[in-house]
C-alpha cells in the first residue's frame, strides 16, 4: 500500500504536501489551475493588495549562479479585480491560498475579507517581501507589527491565516512566536533573502530597484535552519519554502519540521514537472522506510 501523502494544515486539507510559492505563476486563475493539474496539493496566488500596483520597471529579474534575484515590486491588479481569478482557480479542486499584503493592519484585514468572500481557503500574510518599502519585511521585522496584522486579520476572517516570515531578521523565532501568540494558524518560512547583483561592465546594479530577493538553491540551508528553529519554538504547522528543487529538499524540510513545502524558483528550472518529481520522490522515500504517512517524518530530526 502506498504511503499516505495527505496533510492537514489548520483545517486546510491537501492531497499532498506541495504547493507553489507566492509570486510564481500565481497572477491568474488559469495558471493556478495548471499548477494544480501538474500535481500540487494546493495553489498560492501572487501577493495581492487593496489597490492595483504596477511594480518596478525592468530589469526585475536576473539569474545568478545560485538561483534567481528579483525585485518585481508586487505588481497586481488589486483585490477587487482579482476576485474572479480566485473563483477560476477554485475550479481546479485544490485549496486556494491567497497571499495578501497591506500598508497597515486594517488594510491587510480589508484585503483578507475580500479574498475570503471570493472563495479563498486560507489567507497567507506577506509580511516578508524584501524589496518594497512600507510593506513586507518592514512590517515583518517587527514582532509588534506582525502581531497587529495577525490579530486584525484573524478578527476579520474565519478562514485559516498563514503568516509568511522574512529571514532578514536577527531572530526569526521571536517573530514566529509573536505571530503564534497573535493567533496565526500556520507559519510559512521563508521568503527570499535580500540581495543584489552588479554588472561589471556598466558598474551599476542590475536590478532597477538595485536590491531584490534571492531565491533558489542558495537559500535552502538558511530556510532549513529557520524551519528547524521555529519548530522548536511554536506549535502551529510550518510550511517550508526556499530552494526546494529535488524531492530530497522537500524531505529535508519535513525532517526539520515542515508539514508541507512551497516550490518556486525550481519551476523556472524544471517547469511544472517538478511537482510530480518531488511528490513521487517523497512517496518512494516513505515507502522504502516503511512510513505509512508523510506526517511521521515531520520534525523527525528533532528526535534523533
Amino acid at each position: 500500500m502506498k504511503p499516505n501523502l495527505t496533510v492537514n494544515i489548520a483545517g486546510v486539507k491537501l492531497r499532498n504536501p506541495t504547493m507553489n510559492a507566492a509570486g510564481v505563476l500565481g497572477l491568474s486563475g488559469s495558471l493556478l489551475r495548471r499548477i494544480a493539474e501538474a500535481g500540487a496539493g494546493a495553489v498560492v496566488t501572487k501577493s495581492i493588495g487593496m489597490k492595483a500596483r504596477e511594480g518596478y520597471p525592468n530589469p526585475t529579474v536576473v539569474g545568478v549562479r545560485c538561483g534567481l534575484l528579483n525585485a518585481m515590486g508586487l505588481p497586481n491588479p488589486g483585490i477587487k479585480e482579482f476576485t474572479n481569478e480566485i473563483k477560476v482557480a477554485k475550479k481546479a479542486g485544490v485549496p486556494v491560498i491567497v497571499s495578501i499584503y497591506g500598508l497597515t493592519a486594517n488594510e491587510f484585514a480589508a484585503v483578507a475579507k475580500e479574498a475570503e468572500k471570493a472563495g479563498a481557503d486560507a489567507i497567507e500574510l506577506d509580511v516578508s517581501c524584501p524589496h518594497v518599502k512600507e510593506v513586507g519585511s518592514q512590517i515583518g521585522q517587527d514582532p509588534n507589527e506582525v502581531s497587529k496584522v495577525v490579530r486584525k486579520v484573524k478578527s476579520t476572517v474565519k478562514k485559516p491565516v498563514f503568516t509568511k516570515l522574512t529571514p532578514n531578521v536577527t531572530n526569526i523565532v521571536e517573530i514566529a512566536e509573536a505571530a503564534e501568540k497573535a493567533g496565526t494558524d500556520a507559519i510559512t518560512a521563508i521568503n527570499s533573502v535580500k540581495a543584489m547583483a552588479i554588472d561589471v561592465e556598466t558598474k551599476k546594479p542590475i536590478l532597477a530597484n538595485k536590491t531584490g530577493g534571492l531565491s533558489g538553491p542558495a537559500i535552502k540551508p538558511i530556510a532549513i535552519r529557520c524551519v528547524y528553529e521555529i519548530y522548536e519554538a511554536v506549535k502551529v504547522p510550518i510550511i517550508g519554502c526556499g530552494g526546494v528543487t529535488e524531492w530530497q529538499d522537500a524531505v529535508e524540510f519535513m525532517l526539520a519540521g515542515a508539514s508541507a513545502v512551497q516550490i518556486g524558483t525550481a519551476i523556472f528550472y524544471k517547469d511544472l514537472a517538478v511537482f510530480d518529481e518531488v511528490i513521487a520522490g517523497v512517496q518512494s522515500y516513505l515507502a522504502k522506510r516503511k512510513y505509512g504517512s508523510v506526517k511521521y517524518i515531520v520534525g523527525l530530526s528533532h528526535k534523533r
